[in-house]
Order: C-alpha cells, then structure tokens, then sequence
C-alpha cells in the first residue's frame, strides 16, 4: 500500500517536461500536448510567411529603386545593401531581448507586429505581402498554447563584461596549479537549463564564500567569454562570402532585366522571379547533402555530420569563387552581345545564362550558411542561443555593409583611372570585372579562413544530470503537479 503511494507522488517523467520550460501559463508542460510537431508547424508557417514577405521585397528592391525612382545602377545596389544590411543586423537587438528579458515569443510578436506597421503604406503588391504577414502573425499566436517556453534569464552580456573587469583587475596573479583551485559555481544551481563549460586554466578561488562577479568570474563565465573571442576570427573570414551572396539579389537582378525573357508569346518570367533559381536550388541541394553526402562521409569519416561544420563552411566559400567566375564570364558574354547592336535595350541572350551563377551561389549556400547557421547556434554559450542564429545572420547584414564600401571605393578608384566600372545602367558599366575582383578577394580569404579554421577548438560541454530528487524539489516548490 505504501510502495503505491509512492508510485503515485513520484512523478511521471514520461508525461512532463523537466527541462526548465514552461507551458503558456507558467507551468510544467506535459510531453504529449507541448512542443514536437504540434508546436513546429505553427512556427514553419510564420517563417514561411515571413520569408516570402522579406525575399518579396528584396529582390524587387533593385527594379524599383532604378525603374521608378530611376537610380543610378551603384547607387541602388548600394540603397539594396544597406537596407539588407539593417534587417539582417537587427535581429541581434531582437536576439538579446529574447534572451536577457522578454523573451523569444513576445519577442517574435512584436517585431512581426512591427513590420505590419512599418508596410501598410506600400504599393498594391506590397499590401499582400504585408497580408501574407498578418496572417502570419494569427497562426503564430494560435500555436501559443503548444509552444514551451523558456523565462528570459537576464542579460548574457553583463557576464561577459564582469569577466573582462575581473581579469583586468587580476592580471598580474599566477595562474593555479590544480583544476580543483579554479571557482566554480556547484553543479545543484546549473541544472536550471544551461550547461557548465570545462575550464582551461584560469582564474583562481579564494575562498568558499560567495563572490563579487566583478572581482572573480566562474570557470563557465571565462569560457562563454573565450567561445566570443575565438568566434570573432570565424565570423570575419566569412564576410567576403556574404559579399558574393550579396550580388545575388543586386547585380545579378538588374542583369536578369537586360535579357530575353519570354517563354511562351505570351509568358514572361519577371527579374526578379530569376531568383527563385537560387532558392529552388538550395533546397534540392540541401536535400541531397543530408541524404545522399552525409550517410556516405560519415562512413568515411566517422563524423556524425559528415564533416566538420568548419570544413562544410568553407567548401561553401570555394563554390562562391565558382559562382563569381561564372557570373563574370556570362556578363562579358552578355555585354559582347549587347556590342553588335547597342541601341536594343534587350539583348537577345536568354534570361536561363543567369542559371549556372543562381545554381553555385545555391550549392554554395547549402554549404556556408547553413553551416554558419550550425556553427553559431551550437558554438555559442547556453545563454545566448538566440544570439547565434542572429550572429549567422550578422555576417549576411555585415557583408552587405561591406558590399556598398566595396563598391563605392571600386567606383573611386576606376574613375579615377578614366572609366569607372559603375555607369548609369548596366550597358555602360563592366560588372565583368567587379566579379573577377570579388572571386580573387574570396579566393584569398579561403586560405586565410583555412589557417584560423584548423586552429579553432570547438565547445567542451560538461554534462549535467537532473536526478529525480531535484525533478520533486521542484514540483513541490512550483505546485506542478496540481494542474
């Protein structure tokens, strides 16, 4: 009788979540109504929405800067840049609220009820887009009640800070002899969600009590703060990948509006739908990777991945100096055509000359960033999660950034050697040449990625387990199980 009641007041790990999550109301989730693919479908349909909403004006933005408000080619490209450089970049201030303070659904809530507001005002195809976002934001909230939540834990960049202060300030000490000297906290308070880091010879403990985090930082401080560090020389050797990458929804847009066009008399594919080559080609080659490459490289090598998730990085790197070969080659084609008979303003050059650049730029993204996206997301420290996948896309706004500054000393340089590679439209610009500088500037970035690569040491995790006498503490504590 009393082994039964024990049974029943023991809880049943099967039916709820102890991983730190919360459901919608603040409670335990239960395993079978939370999370899985109940919560996932909702959450594909928002990025769904979100992504046509976005690539929906990104790559009409270069037709109707020069079509409509009739810009010259530099400065669009460069008016597209900074734009997708700012979009892509913001999603770091939305990452750290996520993570320090609101958290990650208001946090998607109110940016995407941001955008809504931001777009109303727009022309007739931009009030669908915007639509298709409102309707994003109803199937958002409609998934709340399966979604499991995690409670912000305060800001991640303070430790980051306090482990700079208190290193400036014991600089000058030796450093411990013995692993057991180093300051850590136990492992009791680290079952909350996060995992503590293995130490690799820093600061010293001196004494039992509870210390100043300005004065003494914990083994897994220091080394959330080292995994920052040694991600910064990673993350610059990929910008001139996202420099490539930028002229896809630039350069290689405005081409497509030069070239024939028609399929049928009465069909014409419109510029800007050209891209969705690269978008049709990355999932087919995504597709391919994961089933075909990574089952046979990982018999190769042993590699859960297949490969690396740096060498997968830099493979991508090599297929976008392909891409920039290419698209240099198929521009000089495209402007010898345009040379025997100038006065047509479409020449007779197939739109389908643009599919090989579009196809490589594709395999090259399949590659670098969803490796990017690996690599940040799990290099990262727990407690910045939402910052990876906005590092991953800090390099795609930084790399825009860098793509205007690329162009506007490019301008200043050939003008001043008589002819600038940027004239008023395309004709009279050689876009041949910004290629072929753009494939020699990766191509020497790869080997300098390949140097910092093979240096990098990768996250060490010590694992934590929750036993059930801590699941119980905490069900008593929280009232869980009187639901």
């Amino acid at each position: 009788m009393e082994m039964d009641q024990n049974k029943i007041q023991q809880p049943d790990c099967e039916k709820w979540v102890y991983d730190s999550s919360v459901d919608y109301k603040g409670r335990v989730p239960i395993r079978a109504s939370t999370g899985a693919w109940k919560a996932a479908l909702f959450i594909i349909a928002t990025e769904f929405s979100e992504r046509l909403s976005y690539f929906g004006l990104a790559v009409n933005l270069i037709i109707y800067l020069t079509k409509v408000l009739h810009q010259d080619l530099k400065t669009a490209a460069k008016g597209v840049n900074y734009w997708s450089g700012v979009t892509t970049m913001m999603p770091l201030l939305g990452g750290f609220l996520a993570d320090a303070y609101v958290g990650r659904f208001s946090t998607v809530l109110a940016s995407s009820i941001v955008y809504l507001l931001d777009n109303v005002g727009w022309a007739a195809a931009d009030i669908i887009l915007t639509a298709v976002m409102a309707s994003a934001v109803v199937i958002f909230c409609m998934g709340r009640p399966f979604y499991r939540f995690r409670k912000p834990m305060g800001s991640p960049v303070t430790p980051l800070l306090q482990v700079l202060v208190a290193a400036i300030a014991k600089r000058n000490l030796p450093y411990p002899s013995e692993p057991d000297q180093l300051y850590e906290i136990s492992k009791s308070d680290k079952t909350q969600g996060t995992r503590l880091l293995v130490h690799t010879k820093k600061l010293k403990q001196s004494s039992a009590d509870k210390q100043n985090p300005w004065r003494l930082a914990t083994v897994t401080q220091v080394e959330e703060m080292k995994l920052i560090v040694n991600m910064i020389p990673i993350w610059l050797t990929t910008l001139p990948f996202g420099v490539c990458v930028a002229q896809s929804s630039t350069f290689f847009i405005k081409q497509s509006t030069t070239l024939n066009r028609k399929i049928t008399r009465d069909f014409t594919i419109p510029p800007a739908s050209i891209y969705s080559l690269a978008a049709i080609g990355l999932v087919v080659f995504i597709a391919i990777y994961d089933r075909v490459l990574v089952p046979s490289l990982r018999r190769v090598t042993g590699n859960d991945r297949g490969i690396g998730i740096l060498q997968r990085i830099g493979i991508g790197m090599i297929f976008s100096v392909l891409a920039m070969i290419t698209a240099a080659l198929v521009e000089r084609k495209r402007l010898h055509v345009v040379e025997k008979d100038p006065l047509k303003s479409l020449v007779s050059m197939s739109v389908f000359w643009l599919a090989p650049q579009y196809l490589i730029i594709a395999i090259a993204d399949s590659f670098t960033l969803v490796g990017l996206q690996e690599y940040f997301y799990d290099q990262v420290p727990d407690s910045m999660r939402s910052l990876g996948i906005a590092f991953y896309l800090s390099v795609i706004g930084a790399s825009s950034f860098l793509s205007s500054f690329l162009i506007t000393l490019v301008d200043h340089v050939t003008e001043k050697g008589g002819k600038s590679w940027f004239g008023k439209d395309l004709n009279s610009s050689r876009l041949d040449y910004f290629y072929s500088l753009l494939a020699a500037i990766t191509g020497v970035n790869l080997f300098i990625y390949a140097f910092v690569a093979r240096r990098y040491s990768y996250k060490n995790v010590r694992r934590t387990t929750v036993g059930v006498a801590d699941v119980m503490k905490r069900v008593a504590q929280k009232q869980w199980l009187e639901l």
